[in-house]
């Protein structure tokens, strides 16, 4: 097997020490605002926008400061505020899937549009869909959820000052900063090796676009935007490409982790990932359906008008 020159390496280095650095220049300055906002509890200025939400969701009224933790900054402090509701495992499922698919949005919509992606249809996409995303849950018997789990527990953590929670904020930041650097750059150099296999030099395309989604839908937004930024300057991926990637990592993404914070409480891990990757299938070949009969349609009438 043929092992990667030196300046092959360094190429690879430097590409995904470009793509994490984007990455982190986006997420770090969030991450700290997201701190900021929970320290003087602003978030519940802004709580009765989302109690409508639990009503639907079947939620008690007292868990939209849940929702909008969850919708605003991230699945830590969703949980954190839900911990204490004492929620059934139906409603920990039912609250997995509407915030596995809208959570974060500031900061993943901020990634979404370093993509091409813009700011609106990210924020429209996500919300839209957590809201269908759960309707099959609600249709579901009482059987797929087990009432037998013992419940979790989480809290938020609490800082003595405005000062530490700074200092605090920012050295979890460079964690992450360090993990998405690591962790991008492993596999960007997994993926650079693969494609210089003859078995998938035949095959480029299919990788650029499967290792974006594989990495997305198992590892996050984040890691997921972190290749297909790489690709896209690199001009592996057209626009087309990037936006059907996108839509479908958007519904469903980081598969793993995000759902087993929630399955700790009593949610189903195959109820929430079912549904997501079979929201996430079906709305994307909808839109590549669509996209491939409108277009030849357009193309068709502006030569009828010639």
């Amino acid at each position: 097997m043929q092992l990667f020159h030196k300046t092959a390496m360094q190429k690879s280095f430097e590409s995904s020490l470009r793509s994490a650095l984007l990455i982190i220049k986006l997420i770090v300055p969030l991450y700290i605002l997201a701190d900021i906002l929970l320290y003087f509890d602003l978030l519940r200025h802004v709580t009765f926008l989302f109690t409508p939400i639990t009503s639907y969701l079947d939620l008690p009224a007292e868990a939209a400061m849940s929702i909008a933790a969850g919708v605003l900054l991230n699945l830590y402090a969703a949980i954190a505020f839900a911990a204490p509701l004492g929620l059934t495992p139906y409603q920990w499922t039912i609250l997995a899937v509407f915030l596995g698919v809208c959570h974060s949005l500031l900061v993943e919509s901020a990634i979404m549009r370093r993509l091409g992606v813009s700011y609106s249809y990210s924020v429209a996409l996500r919300i839209i869909m957590a809201f269908f995303t759960v309707l099959p849950l609600m249709i579901m018997p009482a059987s797929f959820f087990d009432s037998s789990v013992e419940q979790g527990t989480a809290a938020l953590k609490q800082y003595d000052s405005a000062t530490a929670m700074l200092i605090g904020s920012a050295g979890n930041a460079l964690v992450l900063s360090i993990k998405i650097i690591g962790l991008i750059s492993v596999i960007i150099f997994f993926m650079d090796w693969l494609k210089s296999t003859r078995i998938m030099k035949a095959y480029a395309g299919r990788v650029n676009s499967s290792f974006s989604i594989i990495v997305g839908q198992l590892l996050g937004i984040t890691y997921g935007a972190g290749i297909l930024i790489r690709e896209v300057d690199a001009g592996h991926l057209e626009k087309r490409d990037v936006f059907f990637i996108a839509t479908f990592l958007m519904i469903c993404h980081s598969i793993i982790e995000d759902a087993l914070l929630f399955v700790i409480f009593g949610a189903s891990y195959w109820v929430i990932v079912g549904v997501r990757v079979a929201t996430a299938c079906i709305v994307s070949f909808l839109l590549l359906y669509l996209y491939s009969t409108l277009l030849p349609m357009q193309r068709l009438m502006k030569e009828v008008k010639l």
